[in-house]
């Protein structure tokens, strides 16, 4: 089971973007304002959770992390939240510098992770 399967119960949208384009984006703002680029969601849309959702298909695109299902994902505003557990510290640094390389991600926080 995917990460986005596991955390927020969705299959993976056909046209899902871990960094959606501008012209996607725009496509979803209503009434001239732009959605915040934490809370664009996995095809440009608004959604709450965006950036989270956006982090877990990142994770999904790498193969060698399909296997860990004891972490989560969160977001408080433009940083997200690494929740769990890991089997190394090597896994974790390389989670962190996916989050970190997700549109929007200001911070990534790991101290409600532990490794072992």
């Amino acid at each position: 089971m995917g990460w986005l399967q596991r955390l927020f119960g969705l299959e993976k949208p056909e046209n899902a973007q871990v960094n959606p384009d501008a012209a996607l984006i725009a496509d979803y703002t209503s009434q001239g304002e732009t959605i915040p680029i934490e809370r664009v969601g996995l095809n440009g849309e608004y959604d709450q959770s965006g950036l989270a959702k956006r982090v877990a298909l990142a994770f999904d695109e790498d193969s060698q992390f399909d296997n860990i299902n004891s972490l989560y994902v969160a977001q408080l505003g433009t940083t997200v939240v690494l929740k769990g557990t890991v089997p190394s510290q090597d896994i974790l640094d390389q989670l962190v510098e996916i989050a970190r390389g997700v549109n929007g991600t200001t911070d990534v926080t790991t101290d409600q992770v532990t490794v072992g």
